[in-house]
């Protein structure tokens, strides 16, 4: 008889498994646009259609799109959805109306197929109430803008964007670790010899630099105490922020946190806590990782563990509070 386990990862149709996935913000912003002819445009744009106002009527349906959006797409996660608006601009020199929509939430999967779904069905309910006037109609341009969150961080159509949205991109003052200068060290024996790729390394260093901060030192170390005292100890003053990944489980080689804490003025006990209650719910293992965070001199120090999904959900966690911890460590001036 097959394994049961198997029998469903080999089923043809099933939704991606996102049960170990950390809820983060989301957030998607869509546009479409309907062409309306001369007659179906002066009776949208003064309010002369036999059904009513439809930009009223075709405002709700977009909010009510995006809420029923998992009921029309078989494989779509059911979401709780935090926020949706939609927003319909007459174009008089195309005959159209153009529709944007925009769905934030917080959860383990983007909202890109709500926020889609959204701008459709403002769309069909202009179509529906224009048609009786002009059923010479046509839905086109309908598209992805924006997507906040996920793995990618933010993505913006290549095609570009309308101005009027620019303000929605995340601009410099909006980055948290923004004139924050770090350093990472990757703890790895094996990748220490070039064995495999330092792959949380990277992703740290690539969110450190989305986040705004500088990258002023990578280095990839074996499990070694005197080696990881040394370097640490040369980094210290030189950069704000030094993150470790790596050595932070109960493997004899596990030495992160032993080496810092002994040559530490202090620890952060609290960082620690964060970290694992943050990923407890969908990483029950997290309850064994002795990440922390230490300081010596005028460094803060964060040691996450060694996976790709340690490192991408603890610095998603600690981007706001790491530049306030920073400013306290160094005895700046905090309001």
């Amino acid at each position: 008889m097959p394994d049961i386990t198997s029998f469903f990862n080999d089923s043809k149709y099933h939704m991606a498994d996102i049960t170990r996935k950390a809820p983060t913000f989301r957030q998607a912003i869509t546009m479409g646009r309907i062409y309306v002819r001369e007659i179906g445009f002066a009776a949208i744009r003064d309010e002369k259609l036999p059904k009513g106002d439809v930009l009223k009527l075709a405002e709700i349906a977009g909010v009510q799109g995006a809420k029923n959006c998992w009921q029309q797409i078989p494989m779509c996660h059911p979401l709780l959805l935090d926020h949706v608006a939609i927003y319909l601009e007459l174009e008089p020199k195309t005959l159209s109306v153009c529709a944007y929509a925009i769905v934030s939430t917080t959860a383990k999967t983007g909202v890109e197929m709500e926020a889609l779904a959204a701008v459709n069905a403002a769309l069909l309910t202009l179509y529906d109430l224009t048609k009786p006037v002009e059923p010479a109609l046509m839905i086109s341009d309908v598209r992805l803008l924006i997507k906040k969150g996920g793995k990618k961080g933010l993505w913006v159509h290549p095609d570009g964007i309308p101005g009027k949205l620019q303000d929605l991109l995340p601009t410099k003052s909006a980055q948290p670790m923004q004139g924050v200068n770090a350093a990472v060290v990757t703890m790895s024996d094996r990748a220490s010899k070039g064995e495999y790729e330092d792959r949380s390394g990277k992703i740290l260093m690539e969110k450190i630099e989305f986040f705004g901060g500088k990258i002023g030192s990578y280095k990839i170390l074996p499990d070694d105490e005197e080696t990881l005292k040394t370097h640490i100890l040369d980094l210290v003053g030189k950069v704000d922020l030094i993150f470790t990944t790596g050595g932070t489980g109960l493997a004899p080689r596990d030495i992160t946190p032993d080496v810092i804490g002994e040559i530490a003025d202090y620890e952060v006990v609290g960082i620690g806590e964060l970290l694992r209650s943050s990923a407890a719910d969908h990483v029950p293992s997290t309850w064994i990782s002795r990440s922390s965070a230490y300081v010596i001199g005028e460094t803060l120090i964060v040691c996450l563990a060694g996976s790709t999904g340690a490192v991408k959900d603890g610095i998603e966690v600690l981007k706001e509070l790491l530049p306030h911890a920073i400013a306290h460590v160094q005895n700046k001036d905090i309001h």
